[in-house]
């Protein structure tokens, strides 16, 4: 066991773990675990937790974090984490630690999926992977990096941090979303919409909740989950408001990603839009994803995936551990 390597990907919500031998032919998952935040002081004890947990002591290791990784001092974005990483190095006991950002290892991840790791909604699904790849995914956040390449040369990865741009609404009802998050927040960025909390800030803003309570009292945020099973259910017309107008927010930046980045295909990952892809087909996503004008041609033949792999971060950390340095 001294011989694997340990995997992590760390999002605002929950830790994973998992071993790998960057020596096989391909890439393994052994010992897969999730964590919760909240039950570790940091990134170092839920680390320690999971390698007691499995017995293993190895001594490289490839970490996905929900942050920026050019500097030592890490923080977390959505997590009030921080650390080094020479000292989470040495107390790990590692030779070698790679920090990856954590959509930047969805990225990595991209070329190793089967064809049973995606769903399509638009283009051929077993049609070879076309570069550049804009890889994008609502959850905690809203991750966004870029995947250039081919399968011949190697691909290559670029993390962004695309998930912070400014949003811009396009009718009056995203207006009204935007101003309800500018009062809370003072700006509205396009991950204040798509991500988990969101879901909520939309779902409340159309519902009309005071964004801040004059009595200092919390605004009245649904937990998103609730959220998506009441628009499901389909007896909650505020929940499927709110999620119809997340898809096609979704949608329309997700077309713009597309055309920054010249991508030919769209991978759209995290944790919620593989609850709804049913709903999502039956949406806006598709009109607003086309509705760029003169370039609607270019985003007809984009072809677009939704990630269903269970551990795509996971995956891409073990990618990214057998790359060259």
């Amino acid at each position: 066991m001294s011989e694997l390597a340990l995997i992590g990907d760390i999002g605002g919500t929950n830790a994973r773990f998992a071993l790998t031998d960057p020596s096989a032919p391909t890439a393994q998952l052994l010992h897969p675990l999730g964590l919760p935040n909240e039950q570790f002081a940091n990134l170092q004890h839920a680390a320690e937790h999971y390698l007691q947990q499995v017995g293993a002591t190895p001594k490289r290791a490839a970490i996905a974090v929900a942050s920026p990784v050019g500097s030592d001092e890490i923080r977390l974005t959505n997590r009030a984490w921080s650390f080094s990483r020479s000292e989470l190095e040495r107390a790990l006991h590692l030779d070698e630690l790679r920090l990856i950002n954590d959509f930047g290892a969805i990225a990595h991840a991209v070329p190793a999926l089967a064809e049973a790791d995606r769903v399509t909604l638009h283009g051929a699904p077993s049609a070879p992977l076309r570069g550049p790849v804009t890889v994008i995914g609502p959850g905690t956040g809203l991750g966004v990096a870029l995947l250039t390449g081919d399968a011949e040369r190697g691909w290559d990865v670029v993390e962004t941090e695309g998930g912070h741009v400014s949003f811009a609404p396009l009718s009056e009802e995203e207006v009204t979303i935007a101003r309800w998050v500018t009062a809370r927040f003072g700006r509205c960025s396009t991950e204040r919409l798509l991500s988990g909390s969101g879901l909520s800030h939309i779902d409340a803003a159309l519902r009309g909740a005071d964004s801040v309570p004059a009595d200092g009292r919390k605004p009245d945020l649904r937990d998103p989950r609730r959220i998506v099973e009441g628009a499901l259910d389909g007896h909650d017309r505020d929940a499927r408001r709110a999620l119809a107008r997340f898809c096609a927010v979704l949608g329309s930046v997700a077309g713009d990603a597309v055309l920054i980045h010249g991508a030919r295909t769209m991978m759209i990952a995290g944790g919620i839009v593989p609850r709804f892809v049913p709903f999502l087909r039956t949406s806006a996503f598709r009109e607003k994803f086309l509705a760029k004008g003169r370039f609607a041609p270019y985003l007809e033949a984009v072809s677009v995936h939704v990630v269903t792999h269970a551990h795509p971060g996971l995956l891409g950390a073990a990618m990214a551990l057998r790359a060259p340095r």
